[in-house]
């Protein structure tokens, strides 16, 4: 049983022309130890793209990969040059299967905002064809967590979004692990910890449930792990 706060001036910052990146796990050439993965999570990635910027095409394989708008509109192409708007409130997840090809880019009148997270369920992907899809999650304040629509071939995986009022209270789930990121807004100080703002995550191993209570209009990005 854990309780442990990330705090996002701790993340590893990536800059070049055009976007910013700040990596909560180990990733490329930066290797920490401490932060390789959380249950089948590899990557949790918080991104800022300016307008026509982003990622060119390059490949996947064997990874699950789950993409959340958090402002702006984001460009997906996929290797059959098909491209899809990605809006804010809205969720994509690209099954790479044995492997596939896109780019990612902000829509050219930018910028825009996304979290993306990679999972590694193994075989259930890679035997899997390559898909992608994109819905919207009707998280508004009052309606609790709702869990995106689109299914996840991760085993026991869920990933959820809860918008919440000024000092609306919401209950995180018991799960053997669950990672809460702070999207936007703040949380005030509660029984795990001092204040979180964004960019912070509450990462919970075997824990029961806790409640947690915004202290301005703040977005949740909440994944759990049977």
């Amino acid at each position: 049983m854990s309780v442990e706060i990330r705090r996002g001036s701790d993340r590893f910052v990536e800059r070049e022309a055009g976007r910013l990146t700040q990596h909560a796990f180990s990733f490329g050439e930066v290797l920490d130890p401490d932060r390789v993965s959380f249950g089948p999570m590899i990557c949790h990635d918080d991104h800022l793209l300016g307008g026509g910027r982003g990622f060119g095409d390059h490949p996947h394989e064997g990874l699950e990969i789950v993409s959340w708008v958090v402002s702006g509109a984001l460009v997906h192409t996929g290797a059959d040059g098909a491209s899809t708007v990605v809006r804010a409130g809205e969720c994509a997840v690209l099954v790479a299967g044995a492997g596939t090809r896109h780019a990612e880019v902000a829509s050219e009148d930018g910028p825009c905002r996304f979290v993306q997270v990679w999972l590694t369920p193994g075989s259930e992907v890679v035997s899997a064809e390559p898909t992608y899809a994109v819905a919207p999650v009707g998280a508004e304040p009052g309606a609790g967590l709702v869990p995106a629509p689109l299914p996840l071939l991760t085993p026991g995986a869920t990933f959820a979004v809860a918008r919440l009022a000024a000092g609306e209270t919401l209950a995180l789930p018991a799960a053997a692990r669950v990672h809460a990121f702070v999207a936007t807004g703040a949380l005030l100080r509660s029984s795990l910890a001092e204040p979180l703002s964004a960019g912070d995550a509450f990462v919970l191993t075997d824990e029961p449930s806790y409640d947690i209570t915004a202290a301005v209009p703040s977005e949740l990005l909440v994944w759990s792990f049977a």
